[in-house]
């Protein structure tokens, strides 16, 4: 159980580390992915320091309650971690690199990939951190295809990559983010998924944003479908299809997590509560538009129906999908029965106060 937890929470969400202790996330997790490192000049290098590591906690906000001094050499989210994992000794924390936004340094850094899997170790084990992390998670989003830019790197990049790090970072674990497009010509046949399977601990098939408001009039569909559906605009883009996928090129399903969305997707200017409607933008969000946490559509726009294995609803001309408690118990009943290693989900601070989500995923693991 792999929960991601985001350097900007801190800041407008307010969703501080002491949550995950006081809602009883942190008691079911096993791994929290902290988010993100970037990737430039073909390093890994901090993200935010004043976030993670400068930072300073009141007594209030600080999971062990004593508040941190302002001459301390390390605040921030990772003295935050270090005190969760005190509370927690079993729960591992890994340091996640790139994302949407920094995936772009990913090129550069395949050029020579044992320069760059050395400077993510040195980085991951400063000394001044060393005892907050316990491995690297790569989300490269997407070698040798497009994300917010297109890579070029080449099929093997890659695996040429996670093997550099698997040697750098030894016993330590290594996990990577991966595309969940499972279609024919699709991205996962961009990258040598299976040659480097070798070299992780886990994959975490990002089995979410199928479908939403980047499509501005729609059709309305769920944006994490467990399976496909009549009427789907993409056939294939569903989870289903990305873990047989990845099971087909014979990566073990022991490696393999099932993903979850912790937030919905959702348009305006709907009027049919089917999916399948047309729209006429993104319906409006806390933080962007198009996007909301599962906390507040739990109350301001409630499920009222499933497709594809995921939930629905339509509330005046807004439409939504996300995951409610009972569609994620069904998602890891499929998640058993495929043999998976566990699920991991985006991100920890769309729960609600008493990590409702996370604990559905404990539950259905269990």
């Amino acid at each position: 159980m792999i929960g991601y937890y985001t350097n900007w929470s801190t800041y407008q969400r307010n969703f501080q580390v002491k949550a995950l202790d006081t809602s009883g996330a942190a008691a079911r997790l096993t791994h929290i992915n902290y988010a993100f490192g970037n990737v430039t000049g073909g390093k890994c290098v901090i993200g935010d320091a004043y976030a993670d590591y400068q930072k300073t906690f009141t007594a209030a906000d600080s999971v062990s309650g004593v508040a941190d001094t302002w001459d301390q050499p390390v605040a921030g989210n990772f003295n935050q971690l270090r005190q969760l994992k005190k509370k927690y000794p079993n729960l591992k924390v890994i340091w996640s690199f790139g994302g949407w936004t920094w995936s772009g340094g990913f090129g550069e850094a395949a050029k020579n990939p044992t320069a760059f899997a050395q400077s993510c170790r040195a980085l991951v084990e400063d000394s001044r951190w060393a005892d907050v992390f316990d491995g690297i998670d790569i989300d490269w989003e997407y070698p040798n295809a497009c994300g917010l830019s297109c890579d070029t790197s080449g099929a093997a990049a890659y695996r040429n990559l996670m093997q550099a790090l698997r040697t750098a970072f030894g016993n330590d674990l290594v996990t990577s983010a991966i595309t969940a497009d499972g279609t024919a010509g699709g991205k996962i046949e961009k990258a040598d998924y299976a040659g480097a399977a070798q070299y992780v601990d886990w994959y975490l098939p990002m089995t979410y944003d199928f479908y939403g408001a980047f499509d501005a009039d729609g059709p309305t569909a769920p944006h994490s479908p467990l399976n496909n559906y009549t009427g789907a605009p993409n056939p294939g883009f569903d989870s289903d299809t990305a873990i047989k996928k990845l099971k087909s090129l014979g990566i073990p399903s022991s490696k393999l997590l099932l993903g979850v969305g912790f937030y919905g997707r959702g348009w305006t200017g709907v009027s049919q509560a089917a999916p399948g409607g047309s729209a006429t933008g993104p319906a409006p969000g806390t933080y962007e538009a198009g996007i909301e946490d599962y906390k507040v559509l739990k109350n301001t726009c409630p499920a009222t129906g499933t497709v594809g294995g995921t939930a629905y609803a339509k509330c005046g001309s807004n439409w939504w999908s996300y995951d409610t408690p009972a569609t994620i118990a069904g998602k890891m009943t499929y998640a058993k029965q495929q043999s998976l290693g566990g699920s991991f989900f985006w991100e920890l601070s769309g729960d609600t106060s008493t990590a409702e989500l996370t604990k559905a995923v404990a539950n259905g693991l269990s």
